[in-house]
């Protein structure tokens, strides 16, 4: 099996990954509860760092368009730049004033997170250097953004783990609320790295909610800025760059390899991302969150992931409007597939997610009683389209059931042995692990 190449990749948390280029799945499918292949890369983070290494399963995704001075001129103008020309040279002359408002304004809805955990030994504790990881109190630090003015906020999962006994936030004035609810996080074997939390008690403050964009409308060149807590210690840290790449997935480990995490159609940026950034948001020069940043990676000059925002807002709406996370899911272990993958496996199209046979993976990869199982999904089945819209490199089946909310009814359009087929199926909710402080 030819292995793709591979790159050494660091998480805002704290892991270690190792360089494995064949597909990995996990026990449980992915988010859309379809469990997706990916390279091996490190996220943790409340002042998560991970060792790692990612793989590309999914393929650059859009030629790199360049930096500020190549971003479209329309995005630009949607940003409130303005752009003269000098001698034929274009001169973004509104970039700093941008970043300056986006820091003062985006700002103020970003916190700082600070958590206490106990358990039966803390993988990431080592790492952080707080803690021995021997199953004694540990402390980690990350990012959240705030996305009710009654205190919900958003992170990644990591920053959050197994075990916490008690949450506090800092906000951008210095505020401190201690005995903060965690309300749920997404499953560990889950590709969406995502927790939430609630302030009980705002005594009488209004915070202010964090603006929601679009993801889908980002490209590769398009200028972002990172806020978040770096090193865990330095507060809503600004930094700024441009979108490299979408598309991407990696899987994770710690640094002793007893846990592992795949994270799936991540955005790619050169904006510095550190340790404690994690959960924090990646924003567009309109001051609107499009990503939550989630890992980096080790060895490398500015690589940085971030979760598109698209693929957690059904999450978002279903915690806002229930109180809880719900999760969906289908149900299936897959394979984006790729030029590469296509080639490898002698597939007969080069874009959607291959349902493998267990002789490539060694696993299931239609869970039994689930509800692909029960619409008929099988082992060798191509899934190409959900509700009519095609999965390819830029857009993932993960991505499609992410937006999606449990009970919901989508039709599959399937590739099975060269003939097209038809399912309907009704999402489940994923299994999510929650509790409340």
């Amino acid at each position: 099996m030819e292995k793709p190449g591979v790159e050494s990749i660091e998480d805002t948390k704290n892991k270690s990954a190792s360089a494995d280029v064949s597909a990995e799945y996990e026990h449980k499918p992915m988010l859309d509860n379809s469990h997706h292949v990916p390279p091996h890369v490190a996220s943790s983070e409340r002042v998560r760092r991970l060792g790692v290494t990612f793989l590309l399963l999914i393929s650059l995704a859009a030629g790199f368009l360049g930096g500020w001075l190549g971003a479209d001129t329309q995005n630009s103008n949607q940003a409130g730049t303005s752009i003269v020309t000098s001698s034929s040279q274009p001169i973004l002359t509104s970039e700093t004033q941008a970043i300056t408002n986006i820091a003062k304004n985006v700002g103020q809805s970003v916190v700082s997170i600070d958590a206490t955990s106990q358990s039966q030994g803390t993988p990431y504790a080592d790492i952080f250097g707080l803690g021995n990881g021997s199953g004694e109190t540990s402390e980690d630090a990350g990012t959240g953004i705030i996305l009710s003015s009654n205190g919900l906020i958003i992170t990644n999962r990591h920053v959050i783990p197994d075990g916490t006994t008690s949450v506090s936030v800092t906000l951008s004035d210095g505020t401190t609320y201690n005995n903060v609810q965690v309300v749920g996080r997404t499953s560990d074997d889950s590709s969406l790295d995502i927790a939430f939390l609630k302030i009980p008690n705002t005594n009488g403050k209004q915070l202010v909610p964090a603006t929601i964009g679009d993801s889908s409308k980002m490209g590769v060149g398009d200028p972002v800025v990172a806020i978040g807590n770096a090193l865990g210690q330095f507060q809503n840290t600004v930094t700024s760059g441009i979108i490299s790449g979408y598309g991407r997935s990696i899987q994770a480990s710690d640094s002793t390899g007893t846990s592992t995490e795949n994270l799936d159609d991540l955005f790619q940026t050169d904006a510095a991302i550190n340790e404690g950034n994690s959960g924090g948001p990646l924003v567009n020069l309109n001051g609107q969150v499009i990503g939550i940043n989630t890992a980096i990676a080790s060895g490398s000059q500015n690589i940085g992931f971030a979760i598109p925002i698209n693929s957690v807002v059904g999450l978002i709406k279903s915690v806002e409007t229930t109180g809880k996370l719900e999760q969906p899911y289908l149900g299936v272990l897959f394979i984006p597939i790729t030029s590469d993958v296509a080639r490898q496996y002698n597939l007969s199209t080069t874009n959607g997610a291959w349902v493998p046979p267990t002789s490539v993976t060694g696993q299931v990869s239609v869970i039994a009683n689930s509800p692909a199982a029960n619409a008929g999904v099988q082992a060798g089945d191509i899934i190409t389209a959900v509700n009519g819209q095609a999965i390819n490199q830029n857009t993932s089946l993960t991505s499609i059931i992410d937006q999606e909310a449990p009970g919901n009814q989508m039709t599959l359009t399937i590739n099975r042995s060269d003939k097209t087929v038809t399912l309907n199926v009704t999402l489940g909710t994923y299994p999510a692990n929650s509790s409340s402080n």
